[in-house]
């Protein structure tokens, strides 16, 4: 930032205070990774909100089908392993942002929007097989509570992807600057928190609901 200068009019004994130079930026250093930690939390809120929804409705099956009957765990296994090699990918697109190094840091970022687009697709299919067989949101408590939390994190993961494609426009068009490289930072953050939900959603939903 340019350094700034502050002027005072009048004789030098009316002044009220000294000139000065301001040589740093007004904005913080690390202003914008603690606002975005604070929008993760908040996101943390949301989503706890709709596992413990899922706890509450998620053996409400109105005599319908149950979890155990219309979960397919080996293609919800696939899926979470796609998500967590995503994760991987952009934690080497950070390294080559680190190293500087912007040919590198494209391509596993390109890597992550192509794992991401695979998790959505399985994720549809499996939306579409559902309604299909008629295991719709509408039909019990538990189909819609478990349509809503899967759902939620799927819209989370599409803005991901979507804020993907767009920070590597900007990388092309301005290199990795610092304010580009800070957003790829706040990117990464939110990438791995929706590892994380992913993780429990795995575990609570699937896993627990074939049992």
């Amino acid at each position: 930032m340019t350094a700034a200068t502050t002027t005072l009019s009048g004789p030098p004994a009316s002044r009220k205070g000294p000139s000065f130079y301001l040589t740093r930026e007004h904005h913080p250093e690390d202003g914008t990774l603690l606002g975005f930690w604070i929008y993760l939390m908040s996101d943390c809120l949301i989503f706890a909100c709709l596992f413990a929804c899922y706890g509450v409705l998620g053996r409400n099956y109105a005599g319908g089908p149950t979890g155990a009957e219309i979960f397919e765990l080996p293609t919800v296994a696939t899926n979470t392993a796609i998500l967590l090699l995503s994760s991987i990918t952009y934690g080497l697109a950070m390294v080559d942002v680190h190293e500087e190094r912007a040919r590198g840091a494209m391509a596993w970022l390109a890597a992550t929007g192509l794992l991401g687009c695979a998790f959505l697709g399985l994720e549809l299919k499996e939306f579409f097989h559902l309604v299909g067989e008629g295991a719709g949101p509408t039909h019990s408590a538990f189909l819609s509570s478990f349509f809503t939390l899967v759902a939620t994190h799927g819209l989370h993961v599409t803005f991901g992807v979507i804020w993907l494609v767009t920070l590597m426009i900007q990388v092309v068009r301005n290199g990795l600057d610092p304010v580009v490289r800070r957003r790829l930072m706040c990117l990464s953050m939110f990438w791995h928190f929706l590892d994380v939900v992913w993780i429990g959603v795995f575990s609570f939903v699937y896993l627990v609901g074939v049992q």
